[in-house]
């Protein structure tokens, strides 16, 4: 018996529970919030509700300037990243586009 497909044979084994779907993959299912790019969405999300609290809170009286104008720069930064993310994700697709079969 070879032993580099014994190898192979055991490292696909290991690797395979890596790649088997959890319960939260199907569609529409909940899914549980432990990192990655989910995880980012829900920062994205926070930080813009945050800003968007502050500047209510500003305009009725309750915040003051400073934390309003920290919480805008804030939410910009948040969204510039976003936008970053955007474009490289389309450059991406675009360039897959581009190669030949």
């Amino acid at each position: 018996m070879d032993v580099r497909s014994t190898l192979a044979t055991q490292s696909y084994a290991r690797a395979k529970p890596a790649t088997a779907a959890t319960p939260g993959d199907a569609a529409g299912a909940a899914r549980p919030s432990g990192g990655g790019f989910g995880a980012a969405v829900d920062g994205f999300a926070r930080t813009v509700a945050a800003g968007e609290d502050t500047a209510r809170a500003a305009m009725t009286g309750g915040a003051d300037p400073q934390a309003l104008v920290q919480a805008l720069a804030t939410s910009e930064l948040a969204v510039e990243t976003a936008v970053t993310l955007r474009d490289k994700v389309v450059e991406a697709y675009q360039e897959i586009l581009r190669m030949q079969v």
